[in-house]
């Protein structure tokens, strides 16, 4: 396994840290989860392939512990606000000063600085502050957040893998650790680049829901079925559009969305 030998201290966080705890795992990584000692039942249903163990890091052992195991380790996986490790005594200089080869990664969702590095916020915040969510969602209708996948897992978690693997690759040359600090906010805007880079060749510049992959074009969309339930069609190729048409009613189609269609070519023009 391409992590074997590393050794990842998670802290105990919502979806997206134990996301990128689990990459690091599957890929194996030996990836200990330190939980608090008291509190709710745990959510974390992405504990595959680690190990556990609960500290209370409301006393100097428990600090000091927790301290021992970062400095062993190489990598420590953050997803606290701004300032709780430093109130510990465990924030990245503090411990960078110990072990110099420790790659410190925190995962929030607005960063290390800003106006908005304090505040608390889940994914559908993360999404609206990068810009991606005025991009979601049917012509004429709100916004809406697709679950919780883009900003806690797509930007943050995979992310922070990136980031993280990315640096122990660096580490290899300059035998240094360092810190990552992975926002989900520019997490989700990194992955939603694609969708402003191709505004200039068309394929986003008309209005949310009008555009050819977000459901404003009849040969990218999902229809109902009679047996209640749903087909996706994907057919953007000429080729598999002209199948689609043989196979479809075109005044349907026509009707779903006011479109005129330019012959057997699967371009469209919004009426």
């Amino acid at each position: 396994m391409a992590l074997a030998g590393v050794r990842v201290i998670e802290l105990a966080g919502l979806a997206p840290a134990p996301f990128c705890g689990m990459i690091l795992a599957d890929f194996g990584a030996k990836v200990i989860r330190v939980d608090r000692t008291k509190g709710a039942v745990p959510l974390d249903t992405q504990a595959r392939g680690k190990k556990s163990m609960a500290i209370n890091l409301k006393t100097a052992e428990g600090v000091t512990l927790l301290r021992k195991l970062c400095v062993q380790s190489d990598v420590v996986l953050e997803p606290y606000r701004k300032g709780v490790m430093e109130k510990l005594g465990l924030g990245p200089q503090e411990l960078l000063k110990e072990n110099p080869r420790l790659i410190y990664a925190r995962l929030t969702g607005y960063g290390q600085s800003g106006s908005y590095a304090s505040a608390a916020g889940h994914d559908i915040n993360y999404l609206a502050m990068s810009g991606l969510l005025s991009r979601l969602g049917r012509s004429g209708e709100k916004p809406y957040a697709p679950l919780n996948l883009l900003a806690d897992f797509a930007g943050g978690g995979l992310t922070c893998a990136l980031g993280i693997v990315l640096a122990l690759l660096e580490r290899t040359k300059s035998g240094k650790g360092q810190i990552i600090d992975a926002s989900m906010v520019e997490g989700a805007a990194y992955v939603g680049s694609f969708i402003w880079k191709s505004r200039r060749i068309g394929m986003w510049d008309r209005s949310r829901g009008q555009n050819m992959l977000d459901s404003g074009a009849p040969f990218y969309d999902t229809y109902q079925t009679s047996d209640g339930k749903y087909m996706a069609v994907g057919a953007v190729e000429p080729q598999f559009y002209r199948q689609l048409l043989q196979g479809s009613c075109q005044d349907c189609l026509r009707r779903r969305v006011g479109v005129r269609f330019l012959g057997d070519c699967h371009w469209w023009i919004a009426e």
